[in-house]
């Protein structure tokens, strides 16, 4: 089932999961993370986390059908984190925190300007899309195979964008539109609220193809949250009426933790608490099966560098030109109250450690293998291959099309809630 799902309390038989309103659900749990201690400003410090808003420009909306005003919401604790995030795309612009020398580093790959977000990020273009740099990414994230998924008996078909599948959404997914955005604060975390409304046939009609689209008209919540402690959580929630649908959400953003242009993360060390993952086809579509990462280029059950095997003779490794899978994550490990443990990074030359938590089965590792020298990044260097590798908390690739995998059906009736969290440190 989709994590955390609930039915309302008018549903018989089912347990009543009490949601309550958007900012509460929002900020639900802040005061459990607030605790820990402000290990990454390396001394005490009690200021309430603050959020501000500017102006960052217009973008034409689909949805709208005119262009609307794109704001760049701030968020600010008292160890220096500082945390940039578009109501265009719901993308983080970047993520500053304090190395070990004390300097502010910005740990996430982006562009500087609205107009390279809508030219670069995810264009609607049929030729893999872009590189989706901070975007939250929906309808689906990752993989539908061939763009093609039935349910309830119905077959529903979606815009090629990725070879001969659907990625992300499609040609227009959640990173193409301009989110209403609204400040949430409380005593231990600030931050903001992004809501957006998929109407039915989203992706279909809307691109002018023959594609029916994604069925039912869904309504979706982001909430961006800092803390004291360093944390950034994403809060997902999400509700469909009308038809059920399929709905898979995450955060694209790169991380860079000697800098987002420091230049190659091969040396970086990561570790990823999963047992398996699962291998893909030619296309980049799951096999299916599920595997040992033992023995394997694939295992980050202990921190290994990032490009310690990526050059091994693997066949998987070949097909993604370096890592772009999903890893099915561990139930045991290290947990965040409700949220496990699914991977860590460390950089030795900064000594920053990021550390993410999840209620979600699965997270896609990809280690930057399409950046083609093209793009332009926000402190004007160019991004490379290799430059960034993503922590997409995530079901998995192609689940509507695969009933061994975790659902991803979402009903009229039922509530999606999910959290993840960005937690950073020095060490």
């Amino acid at each position: 089932m989709l994590s955390r799902l609930t039915r309302t309390a008018t549903s018989t038989g089912m347990r009543i999961a009490g949601v309550v309103a958007l900012v509460a659900a929002g900020l639900a749990g802040t005061a459990a993370f607030s605790s820990a201690p402000s290990a990454a400003a390396g001394r005490s410090c009690t200021a309430q986390p603050t959020v501000s808003r500017q102006f960052y420009g217009s973008a034409f909306d689909l949805y709208a059908g005119h262009n609307l005003p794109v704001y760049r919401y701030t968020l600010r604790n008292c160890t220096g984190m500082r945390v940039a995030i578009l109501t265009y795309g719901g993308i983080v612009q970047s993520i500053t925190v304090p190395s070990r020398s004390g300097r502010p580093t910005d740990v996430v790959l982006g562009f500087r300007t609205l107009r390279d977000y809508i030219a670069e990020d995810s264009p609607p273009v049929t030729a893999n899309g872009g590189p989706y740099f901070g975007e939250t990414v929906g309808r689906y994230a990752n993989r539908i195979a061939k763009g093609t998924f039935t349910l309830d008996g119905h077959a529903y078909t979606l815009p090629i964008n990725n070879g001969v599948n659907s990625l992300h959404g499609g040609l227009v997914g959640f990173g193409n539109h301009v989110w209403a955005a609204r400040a949430v604060r409380s005593r231990a975390a600030a931050g903001v609220q992004l809501k957006l409304v998929s109407p039915n046939g989203d992706d279909g009609a809307n691109v002018g193809c023959s594609c029916t689209g994604y069925p039912g008209t869904l309504t979706v919540a982001v909430t961006f949250t800092l803390n004291d402690a360093s944390q950034l959580r994403i809060h997902y929630r999400a509700t469909v009426a009308g038809e059920a649908t399929v709905l898979n959400l995450t955060n694209h953003s790169y991380f860079n933790l000697g800098g987002e242009a420091s230049g190659p993360v091969y040396s970086q060390r990561v570790q990823i608490n999963a047992d398996n993952y699962t291998p893909t086809d030619s296309t980049q579509i799951p096999t299916g099966a599920i595997v040992r990462v033992a023995g394997t280029p694939f295992d980050f059950t202990r921190p290994v560098a990032i490009g310690a095997r990526i050059t091994d003779n693997n066949k998987q490794l070949l097909i993604a030109q370096g890592y772009d899978h999903n890893w099915v994550l561990n139930k045991t490990g290290p947990r965040l109250g409700a949220l496990a443990m699914a991977a860590r990074a460390w950089d030795n030359a900064t000594g920053i450690k990021l550390t993410v938590w999840t209620d979600q089965p699965g997270v896609q590792f990809y280690s930057g293998n399409f950046l083609n020298g093209t793009l332009v990044g926000i402190s004007g260097h160019i991004y490379r291959q290799s430059w960034g590798y993503t922590f997409e908390t995530q079901h998995y690739p192609n689940s509507p099309n695969d009933p061994s995998f975790p659902s991803t059906v979402l009903r009229p009736g039922q509530v999606f809630s999910s959290s993840t969290v960005f937690q950073f440190n020095r060490f």
